[in-house]
């Protein structure tokens, strides 16, 4: 019999969650742009000479602090990237916090501290917002939504549909760390391994790719569900496939032995500034060495190509051969966001 209950894995980026997405949201919200499954909705012809790309995001992690971050900077980085990778320049951003009742006022206030900073380093502005209270027990301390909106020129498409056999994947950097971080911070385990998460603001380095004029067919954050997550869903349905090659996925070292340690996957893991570049061939090693020269992308990589087939799929070349990369059907670790 067929479980009707919403369980952790649904929330978790995997196929678990795509499936409830389609099978209850999309079958109800009817429209082109959301049917699309982007981070953002790409909305033309209502703003001039301008595209205006819309999103929002949900935030819950557990705990609210960690190295590299906190739930607050984590919200504005997260919206600020949905809205860059659509090829778009965010300008605003909304800040919706429900807290549980006894909540501490002056975490709290490093909280919105940790926010309006990161919206400074961002060069957005926080414009309006909204604040609830729910009784204790009720929820896990606090949960804070933002959603964003910003500009892009009109003719400015990223769209998996422009994506051709032949074309490069990069990465800016590191994968793995956020998720990482935030699970040892919960001190479950008896060692420390000094990883920080990635959370950053990456519009500067998404503008200076967009403004050099180099041809860039499509972007993607790779956050729940990580790398892997993200290419089967660029690859999902496609008359494509990717295939990345293990040696060249940027993985730091404290990282990949923790991982081996757990048994986790570091292509699984959840990263929070880190932006995936399909490109042209031509174009692909002048966009690798502009990435390299912004602070957000100096580890940047080049880690695989589009291919004709197999169709669909994401194949992992290894040291040994080369196997399918799929979707996880929930997630490989316990819910961190």
């Amino acid at each position: 019999m067929e479980d009707k209950k919403i369980l952790l894995s649904h929330g978790s980026g995997g196929m678990m969650m795509h499936s409830l997405i389609k099978d209850i949201f999309l079958r109800h919200f009817k429209g082109n742009e959301l049917a699309k499954m982007g981070d953002s909705a790409i909305l033309a012809g209502i703003c001039g000479q301008f595209s205006l790309s819309f999103t929002t995001d949900s935030y819950t992690v557990n705990p609210l602090f960690f190295p590299g971050g906190d739930i607050g900077k984590l919200s504005v980085c997260g919206t600020v990237n949905d809205i860059s990778v659509s090829g778009a320049r965010p300008l605003f951003i909304s800040c919706a916090v429900i807290a549980e009742e006894g909540f501490d006022k002056d975490m709290l206030e490093k909280i919105v501290v940790s926010m309006s900073k990161t919206a400074r380093l961002a060069g957005i502005e926080i414009v309006t917002g909204d604040f609830k209270v729910v009784e204790k027990g009720k929820m896990d301390g606090l949960f804070i939504n933002t959603s964003a909106i910003g500009i892009s020129p009109v003719g400015r498409v990223m769209d998996r549909a422009g994506i051709r056999p032949g074309d490069r994947i990069i990465i800016n950097g590191f994968t793995g760390d956020h998720e990482l971080s935030v699970l040892l911070a919960r001190n479950e385990f008896k060692f420390s391994a000094g990883i920080k998460s990635d959370c950053a603001p990456l519009n500067e380095l998404v503008k200076e790719i967009m403004d050099s004029g180099l041809p860039v067919r499509f972007m993607r954050d790779p956050t729940r569900g990580g790398v892997a997550t993200t290419l089967n869903e660029i690859s999902d349905g496609s008359p494509f496939g990717i295939r990345i090659r293990e040696a060249d996925v940027p993985v730091r070292e404290e990282t990949r032995a923790v991982c081996e340690l757990l048994g986790f996957d570091p292509l699984y893991l959840a990263n929070e500034g880190k932006v995936i570049v399909i490109c042209p061939r031509e174009s692909s090693e002048r966009i690798l060495c502009l990435m390299r020269k912004h602070k957000y992308g100096k580890d940047s990589a080049l880690i695989g190509e589009v291919v004709e087939s197999p169709r669909g799929r994401v194949i992992l070349d290894t040291a040994g051969g080369s196997r399918i990369l799929d979707m996880l059907s929930g997630s490989q670790l316990p819910r961190i966001c």
